[in-house]
């Protein structure tokens, strides 16, 4: 999908004219709360002259962005449409078990971690044998529950060990109108007609050596869909023409890992893409650095050092900052870096560090102008985004991979006991709940209209 391109102030004017909710790739809602215009009320003075004309410019561009804006209810990636785990328009219930609240409750067989993505009356989710030489995408009726659509894709004569916190169908899909992308990592990744239920394009040559399995999802950016590879052996962001599968191109991650183990080569995180001074920037954790990219030809920006590894958290930003956590190595813990820099920028743009209770799987969520977070081993932490001041930390219990999800402003989290804690975001701890569901939750939650889709080791549900 083609997306225009504007200056921050344009975006946020022309937001305030229509209401409406940006692309991914604009400034988020949160970094620019909407409002409604009456353009009726704008002055006579406003509208001579040249300021006539940016007025009639801005009024264009809105609606040409309008045109261009995803439709409502949609889950498109690893996080929902905007990459942060945040809707915040409407409203799912906070209280469920296996016989309340459930609208259906289908089987998924095979072993996967990868969440659902929605569009339409379509959920896509990807699977696999406990050995990984079988590897299937399923396509599910969001009203009904019903299998759509199963398929063998990929099948494997031999397969690397995996961790046992992971799976060969870990990277959740990225979907739009008429196509959704899997990808199972070195193991391969194609692009299926979401009408026909056939084949576009497939590629098996983009080879690594994960280590302990699959982690990156991709995304889709413009006309292009961007994978990840940091593995023990290669390290590089790679752009296929969505619609044919061609290479775009490729970009070797620039820092030296010669001096460090090959484990400490790895991670496993997914893009995000902003915008920085109306100008797109792709930021990616990895091992040892994190980047940015212009994710139009995959030139690299900035990088700051985080000699870590293992990264698997999506980055976050806010504040002309981006936040990224450092799962494993001497730094790890989570730092704040300013998006304004050039080249090396270690020394000069990280703003604080903090290191008490930080997580390696789950990502992190950012409301107002707090970041909330729960450890692997369950304990959910709040700080200040701006300065990293510590608000409060306390245990959930249980363990945490999948990440948390905030919908009409309640945080839901979902453990892998198969227990999701439901608290009130704020400086002040509020739980609100716990739920069970049978089997344990390894993928993150997925919203559409007022209906939860949760993913347990064994099953999809619709909670409503």
């Amino acid at each position: 999908m083609w997306k225009p391109e504007f200056t921050l102030g344009q975006t946020k004017r022309a937001e305030n004219l229509l209401n409406f909710v940006p692309h991914p790739s604009l400034p988020s809602k949160e970094e620019y709360p909407l409002r409604k215009t009456d353009i009726r009320g704008v002055s006579k003075k406003y509208l001579r002259g040249t300021e006539f004309m940016s007025f009639l410019a801005t009024v264009g561009m809105a609606l040409s962005l309008l045109q261009y804006a995803p439709p409502k209810d949609v889950w498109t990636e690893f996080r929902g449409p905007n990459g942060t785990g945040i809707v915040a328009d409407t409203t799912v219930p906070t209280a469920w078990s296996e016989t309340q609240n459930i609208k259906w409750k289908t089987p998924i067989p095979g072993k996967g971690w990868s969440s659902p993505v929605v569009w339409g009356n379509q959920l896509w989710m990807t699977s696999a044998t406990d050995d990984g030489k079988k590897m299937f995408v399923y396509c599910i009726d969001k009203q009904t529950g019903k299998v759509l659509h199963d398929r063998l894709l990929f099948e494997n004569t031999a397969t690397e060990p995996i961790h046992d916190l992971n799976s060969y169908a870990s990277p959740t899909p990225v979907i739009e109108e008429g196509r959704v992308v899997v990808h199972f990592g070195t193991y391969g990744t194609a692009c299926l007609d979401t009408r026909t239920f056939k084949k576009i394009w497939h590629r098996r040559d983009l080879t690594c050596q994960h280590s302990v399995g699959p982690g990156s999802s991709p995304i889709i950016y413009e006309d292009k869909v961007i994978l990840t590879f940091d593995a023990i052996d290669v390290q590089y962001l790679i752009a296929l023409n969505k619609r044919t599968g061609d290479t775009l191109w490729k970009t070797p991650r620039s820092t030296d890992l010669s001096r460090v183990s090959k484990e400490e080569r790895k991670a496993f995180s997914t893009p995000i893409i902003t915008q920085v001074n109306g100008q797109p920037m792709l930021i990616t954790a990895s091992a040892q650095a994190d980047y940015a990219y212009d994710p139009r030809d995959g030139r690299e920006i900035f990088q700051f050092r985080n000699h870590g590894f293992s990264s698997s958290c999506r980055p976050i930003v806010a504040f002309g900052m981006v936040f990224m956590n450092v799962a494993f190595g001497e730094n790890n813990g989570l730092q704040a870096a300013r998006l304004d820099g050039q080249g090396d920028v270690t020394n000069t743009h990280v703003v604080w560090k903090y290191g008490r209770g930080v997580p390696n799987k789950p990502s992190m969520l950012l409301i107002d102008d707090l970041l909330y977070m729960v450890s692997d081993s369950g304990i959910m932490s709040c700080l200040e985004a701006k300065t990293g001041k510590p608000l409060w930390n306390e245990r959930l219990g249980g363990a945490f991979s999948a990440s948390p999800i905030c919908i009409g402003g309640i945080i839901y989290l979902c453990d892998e006991r198969g227990v999701c804690y439901v608290v009130k975001p704020g400086r002040v701890f509020q739980k609100i709940g716990e739920n069970q569901l049978e089997n344990g939750c390894m993928a993150t939650p997925a919203v559409s209209g007022k209906a939860l889709f949760v993913r347990t080791k064994t099953h999809l549900y619709r909670i409503e």
